[in-house]
C-alpha cells in the first residue's frame, strides 16, 4: 500500500465532508451534528496513523528541513486536537459551532496544502520504495483496526 496516496485519499474525504456540512444550511443542526462527528472521527483515525506511524519514520530521514517540517505538522494536529474537544462539548446550535468548524477547515486545509507539498513529496523521496510499502501497510493496518473500533 502506498502511504501518500493512503493520506492523500483521507485528505480528500474530510475535503468532502466538510463541503457537506457547509451546504447543510444555517438550521439543519442534526445534520450539521452528524457531520462534524464524521469529521472528527476521520481526523482521529487519520492523525493517529500520521503520528505514530509515518511521521516518526519521516523524522529518521537524515534532513533538518524534514524534521521541522514533521514538528510542524505535530503542533498544527495538537490545534486540530483543541477545536475538536471544543466542538465535541458544543452544540451546533451555539452561536460558536459554526465559526470554530471554518477555523478548524481553514486549520486542516493548511495543513493539507502543507503536507501535500512539501512533506509528502519529500518523504516520497527520501524514503526507498521498500519502506514506503511497509509503512503504508503498516498505517493501512491500524487505520482498520481504528475504523472498526
Amino acid at each position: 500500500m502506498d502511504p501518500i496516496a493512503l493520506l492523500k485519499k483521507d485528505h480528500e474525504e474530510v475535503k468532502k465532508l466538510f463541503e457537506a456540512y457547509e451546504k447543510a444550511g444555517d438550521e439543519a443542526f442534526v445534520t450539521k451534528r452528524t457531520l462534524f462527528e464524521e469529521i472528527r472521527a476521520a481526523l482521529t483515525v487519520h492523525m493517529d496513523i500520521e503520528e505514530t506511524i509515518f511521521y516518526p519514520a519521516v523524522k529518521r530521514v537524515p534532513n533538518e528541513e524534514v524534521k521541522d517540517m514533521v514538528r510542524e505538522a505535530d503542533e498544527e494536529h495538537h490545534v486540530v486536537k483543541v477545536l475538536l474537544s471544543e466542538l465535541s462539548k458544543m452544540s451546533p446550535e451555539e452561536e460558536q459551532f459554526d465559526a470554530k468548524v471554518t477555523v478548524l477547515k481553514e486549520n486542516i486545509e493548511h495543513h493539507v496544502k502543507e503536507e501535500e507539498n512539501e512533506l509528502l513529496p519529500d518523504a516520497k523521496k527520501k524514503l526507498s520504495a521498500t519502506m514506503l510499502e511497509q509503512l503504508g501497510d503498516e498505517m493501512e493496518e491500524r487505520k482498520e483496526t481504528l475504523v472498526t473500533r
